[in-house]
């Protein structure tokens, strides 16, 4: 049976606690090693963070469903929500021979999501947002 997980969180930043205890547990159940698991925990924490403080110009509820399964040793986790269209893809790479304090604000947790995951891909379908990544163990993982 293939592990999987589906968690459908408000946007309320606090959900954010939620989520990353919900990956730790699924990682541990799934046999995931703790440096895979620390990267999916890190990057879906970025991931959600942005859709609830940047997604919604409005202050009603909305759900963000993310959804994780593991097939060959592979984690795709799915993140799916009506806000504002964005693909993360987009997003320029950040300048990091500039010092910190010169540099604009943001950029840096999807860079770090770029670095962590081995795939993202994004779609925008009946006005929601789906974006997929992947990962897998990296050579050195504990």
């Amino acid at each position: 049976m293939t592990p999987s997980l589906t968690l459908h969180l408000q946007n309320r930043i606090a959900e954010v606690a939620r989520l990353v205890d919900a990956v730790e547990n699924f990682g541990s159940h799934a046999g995931l090693s703790s440096d895979l698991t620390y990267r999916l925990t890190l990057s879906l924490d970025e991931i959600v963070s942005n859709v609830i403080r940047h997604g919604y110009s409005d202050t009603n509820d909305h759900v963000v469903e993310v959804r994780l399964s593991v097939h060959d040793g592979v984690v795709t986790s799915v993140i799916e929500d009506d806000g504002h269209p964005y693909d993360p893809r987009e997003s320029p790479e950040p300048d990091l021979s500039m010092p910190v304090e010169e540099r604009g604000p943001g950029g840096l947790g999807i860079f770090l999501v770029r670095q962590m995951m081995d795939s993202i891909d994004y779609a925008r379908r009946d006005g929601r947002n789906i974006l997929t990544v992947t990962a897998s163990r990296r050579e050195g993982d504990e």
